[in-house]
């Protein structure tokens, strides 16, 4: 296979974070360029619905402050207790269906969060940073 020289034109916002994932990884611009479209081209996903897809695949142009940022989120606390709540009537076998309805979409909810943080994660692991369970704890 052979290499086909592309000249692009990149803004500064671009720019900015590509230059500096070269330097810490000391590589060229133009190798993180070409690994991150490979990554974004290769990326294999889950049957997800399209938007979830497409946010989980933006994530690599995302910086490093805002992955973390996502990897630090948390459900509200409030939607946890009230999820608790219903989860406990439903082991009681007292829940409605309406309840039963909101818990499941509580439980969906959650579940998004998860594969948000995860994947979140798991880019900045391929950025070369370390990543801990701490990480996942909301920030103080």
């Amino acid at each position: 296979m052979s290499d086909h020289p592309v000249t692009v034109t990149l803004p500064e916002s671009l720019y900015t974070p590509i230059r500096e994932i070269a330097e810490a990884k000391s590589q060229t611009v133009e190798d993180i360029v070409v690994e991150q479209l490979q990554s974004v081209l290769s990326v294999q996903l889950p049957s997800l619905p399209a938007d979830e897809e497409s946010e989980l695949v933006a994530f690599k142009f995302l910086s490093d402050d805002t992955l973390r940022n996502i990897v630090h989120e948390q459900m509200p606390v409030r939607l946890q207790e009230h999820q608790q709540k219903l989860m406990d009537r439903n082991t009681l076998g007292t829940i409605t269906p309406d309840e039963y309805s909101e818990l499941t979409q509580l439980v969906e909810r959650g579940q998004r969060l998860i594969l948000r943080k995860a994947w979140a994660a798991g880019v900045l692991i391929e950025r070369g940073h370390t990543i801990t369970g701490d990480d996942f704890s909301p920030e103080d």
